[in-house]
């Protein structure tokens, strides 16, 4: 076990123009899959970048996803994972046995029995969707006409957040995952978003309704402070990252035409882009090694899921979009007890966002060319902030 450490290099953010994942990932990989890198603030983390010890740094009972204790990596003061002093219900950042209550209140809502039966109601979302893109013309943004739209309105049905308000999530929710944000717009997004939730918790205890957020207050396994903090990760998880998944699938679609109607183009979408590469940040509460490296407790840990899931020894020519392939082994959603636990909506929202969207408009085409397309090189998840089309 070696523990020596060479000076940390700047963290490798995304850099404009250039591909994602950052080419750094496949030569750390093969210098040995661990490294010495430095966030923003100024603080050392080591990335991890090898599909084997990513998921053993995600299921290790040795290394925490616990904001609260010291070492635990953070872009900024409020650019990270908020604690349970921060924000009760952030469930993600509880380890055992706390995160445990959490998800199994949640499980229920998202088994692949649930979904099916929502798929109708998604169907309908869908359509209507794209009924509006026609009826506008021939040409959208189809990052805010379609991309994001679907999962927000899923999400919003499925919490019981009113449709009228979708716009105000989704600006605040813009402020917390740009990296860019300020400390203090990340605060004051924060803040009116539990504002927000607080009161709508109010008035579902009084006249409950047949959503997610009624039934919670009915078994009373959550404070509404707790319950609050669920509902804001779970708007946030539940839009922001299908959102990018939908878009970044469309441009490869259109790309790649002949995996158009195909499903298994959902899965190798996930792992091709693994949009969410930097969320899973984590800390060591006590010595281990990584990739024979002594990684001391007290010291940020961030396993980057994309370098994991373009890691060759796994996924042949893994920087190929080759929906051929069994991409089941992917870690785009995580893995062990912290897996995200919508991803059985988040597929069955992408597949039928495609297989509706080419259906109905077989001559959609991207109105600009791919490398003028504005990506998300400034977000903590990757994705584009708009795509222009017409048909």
């Amino acid at each position: 076990m070696s523990s020596v450490e060479s000076d940390p290099i700047p963290f490798m953010l995304r850099r404009k123009g250039e591909p994602f994942p950052p080419r750094e990932y496949a030569e750390i990989r093969q210098q040995g899959g661990l490294i010495r890198a430095m966030l923003p603030t100024g603080v050392a983390v080591w990335l991890v970048t090898r599909h084997e010890e990513v998921r053993a740094v995600l299921t290790d009972p040795r290394i925490s996803s616990n904001p609260a204790h010291e070492g635990f990596p953070s872009p900024g003061r409020t650019g990270g994972v908020p604690s349970a002093t921060e924000v009760p219900g952030w469930f993600v950042a509880l380890d055992q046995p706390e995160h445990g209550r959490f998800r199994k209140a949640l499980i229920p809502e998202f088994t692949v029995r649930r979904i099916r039966e929502m798929r109708p109601a998604i169907q309908e979302i869908v359509d209507g969707c794209i009924d509006a893109m026609l009826a506008r013309g021939d040409t959208a943004d189809l990052v805010a006409d379609f991309a994001l739209s679907v999962p927000s309105l899923v999400i919003s049905s499925l919490l019981g957040v009113p449709n009228v308000d979708r716009d105000f999530f989704e600006s605040k929710t813009r402020v917390l995952v740009t990296i860019s944000s300020t400390d203090e717009q990340r605060d004051d997004a924060s803040r009116q978003i539990l504002r927000y939730l607080t009161r709508l918790i109010a008035i579902k205890t009084k006249r409950p309704g047949d959503d997610l957020i009624s039934k919670l207050v009915v078994t009373g396994i959550m404070s509404p402070q707790e319950l609050s903090g669920v509902a804001m990760l779970l708007l946030i998880a539940g839009h922001e990252t299908t959102a990018n998944n939908i878009a970044l699938g469309v441009v490869t679609l259109l790309a790649n035409p002949q995996w158009i109607g195909d499903d298994r183009a959902v899965e190798e979408l996930l792992r091709f882009y693994s949009v969410a590469d930097m969320v899973a940040l984590r800390v060591a509460v006590e010595d281990v090694e990584i990739a024979g490296q002594l990684v001391k407790a007290g010291e940020g840990i961030v396993p980057l899921v994309a370098a994991a899931n373009h890691d060759g020894t796994v996924f042949d020519r893994p920087d190929e979009f080759d929906p051929s392939r069994s991409a089941q082994q992917h870690v785009a959603f995580g893995y062990g007890m912290h897996q995200c636990l919508g991803q059985n909506l988040v597929r069955v929202e992408m597949e039928i966002a495609y297989r509706s969207l080419f259906a109905r408009i077989p001559t959609l085409e991207i109105a600009q060319p791919l490398q003028d397309l504005p990506f998300k090189y400034d977000g903590v998840l990757f994705g584009l902030h708009a795509l222009p089309v017409r048909w």
